[in-house]
């Protein structure tokens, strides 16, 4: 077992403990153990989503054009029209796989705050949003789901692979 998922187990088993008393989102972390930790809330709600059609269930509509690097976008429109950043509900879920769905793998999330909406680059997690001047959006990746070499926060993931 790799050092990511332990920590993240070892996170949520202790979260649990303490009845999911996470630092303040806008906190910045320390160090990785500390994105870690302030992470939980985003795995506690979004883990039940690694299975595929869950995730209609839970207000995400699918997409079926795939972004290379970054995989499918599952968007839940009622999250996205709150201009709100909460760690524990992102507004779009990242898969990848087939363009058949039920072979689509959750790989990460994603916070997307309409720049229309806020004054300055939203933070979370100590890292600052991206700002998409053609989408008109920010938005902040989080690849908790497959290990990014580039980075936990970075937009894309090399190892996130579209069907050719």
């Amino acid at each position: 077992m790799s050092s990511r998922p332990l920590k993240a187990a070892v996170a949520v088993a202790i979260a649990g403990a303490f009845s999911l008393t996470a630092a303040p989102a806008q906190a910045a972390p320390q160090d990785a153990d500390d994105v870690w930790s302030a992470l939980v809330p985003t795995y506690a709600s979004t883990g039940s989503y690694a299975y595929e059609p869950f995730a209609a269930q839970g207000g995400y509509a699918r997409t079926n054009m795939c972004v290379p690097n970054m995989g499918y976008h599952y968007v839940n429109g009622e999250l996205l029209a709150d201009p709100e950043v909460d760690p524990a509900h992102p507004e779009a879920l990242l898969y990848e796989g087939g363009a058949g769905t039920s072979t689509r793998k959750l790989v990460g999330v994603e916070w997307v705050v309409p720049d229309t909406a806020v004054t300055a680059a939203p933070e979370l997690f100590g890292e600052t949003f991206f700002h998409d001047p053609v989408l008109k959006v920010y938005s902040l990746h989080a690849w908790i789901y497959k290990a990014n070499p580039d980075g936990l926060f970075t937009a894309f993931n090399p190892r996130v692979k579209c069907p050719a």
